[in-house]
C-alpha cells in the first residue's frame, strides 16, 4: 500500500455506520446511523477531519457501501455490500471462505472461493432473523444488547417461532404476561434469531472457513449456537463489524487506484 494516500471505506447500515481508513492516517471507528443517513454522513466527515483525513484532498479517495451508500456525496464510487463483504472477509479469512453477515435490517450469505463471490442469499426484510429484532426485544425486556446476551447465557431457551417481528415480539410479551424468567426469555430470543440464520445459511453449501461478521462478529456465545446447529464451525472475527468498510476501503484502492 502506498503511504501517499488516504482510502476510505464507509459503511452505513441501518442501525450503526462503520469507517474505516488505510494508508497515511489509519483509523476506524462506529457511529449510530440514526434516523437519517444523509446526517450521518456529515458527521462522518466531521470525525474524519478530526483525525487529518479531508475527504475532498486530492489525496483521499472514499468508497461507499451499505443501506445508506447513495447518501454519500462525497465518494468517488459506491459499491454493494455483497462486493464489499466478500471483500472484508477474505482479508479477515483468506481468499476461500463463507461469510455469515447479520446486519440490522437483513442477514446475508456470501460464499467466496478464490478470491471471488460464488453465491449469495439474503433473507427477506419481514423474517426475524436480524440483529435489529434483537435490539428491539432487548429493549422490551428493559436491558442494553450486551445485557441480553449475558442473560441468555445463564438461562433455558423458550421456544419463538414466529418468522415475522411483530408476532416474534408477541411470543415475547405473552411470555413477560406469564411471569417467566428474563434470562429464559433472553435465550429464546438469541435461539430464534441463530436458528433462523441457520435456516437461511443451510440453503447453500458452506465451504470452510466460515465467519461471522456483522456487529454480533465477536460474540463466541452467539457463534457456538450457529455451529451447534449449522453443524459446522462458525468462527467469530473481533474485527467483524468493520467487514463492509474494510472491504470497501480496500476497494478504493485497488479500483481507484
Amino acid at each position: 500500500m502506498t503511504d501517499s494516500m488516504n482510502y476510505v471505506g464507509i459503511d452505513i447500515g441501518s442501525t450503526a455506520s462503520k469507517v474505516v481508513v488505510r494508508g497515511i492516517r489509519e483509523t476506524r471507528f462506529v457511529l449510530p446511523t440514526g434516523w437519517s443517513s444523509k446526517e450521518t454522513c456529515g458527521l462522518i466527515k466531521e470525525r474524519l477531519a478530526n483525525e487529518g483525513v479531508d475527504v475532498f484532498a486530492a489525496e483521499t479517495k472514499v468508497v461507499a457501501t451499505g443501506y445508506g451508500r447513495t447518501a454519500v456525496d462525497f465518494a468517488a464510487r459506491d459499491i454493494t455490500e455483497i462486493t464489499c463483504h466478500a471483500r472484508g472477509g477474505r482479508a479477515l479469512s483468506g481468499d476461500d471462505c463463507s461469510i455469515i453477515d447479520v446486519g440490522g435490517q437483513d442477514t446475508k450469505i456470501i460464499l467466496v472461493e478464490k478470491g471471488a463471490v460464488q453465491d449469495f442469499l439474503m433473507n427477506d426484510k419481514c423474517s426475524a432473523g436480524t440483529g435489529k429484532f434483537l435490539e428491539i426485544m432487548a429493549n422490551r425486556l428493559g436491558v442494553t444488547l450486551q445485557e441480553l446476551f449475558e442473560l441468555a447465557e445463564s438461562g433455558t431457551v423458550l421456544p419463538i417461532s414466529s418468522l415475522c417481528t411483530v408476532f416474534a415480539e408477541s411470543e415475547v410479551i405473552n411470555y413477560i404476561g406469564e411471569g417467566r424468567e428474563r434470562k429464559d426469555i433472553a435465550a429464546g430470543v438469541v435461539d430464534s434469531v441463530a436458528g433462523k440464520v441457520v435456516q437461511l445459511a443451510q440453503k447453500k453449501r458452506l465451504s470452510e472457513p466460515v465467519i461471522l461478521t456483522g456487529g454480533l462478529s465477536h460474540s463466541e456465545y452467539f457463534t457456538g449456537i450457529l455451529s451447534k446447529k449449522l453443524g459446522q464451525t462458525v468462527k467469530p472475527t473481533a474485527e467483524g463489524r468493520y467487514a463492509g468498510a474494510l472491504g470497501a476501503a480496500l476497494l478504493a484502492e485497488e479500483k481507484i487506484r
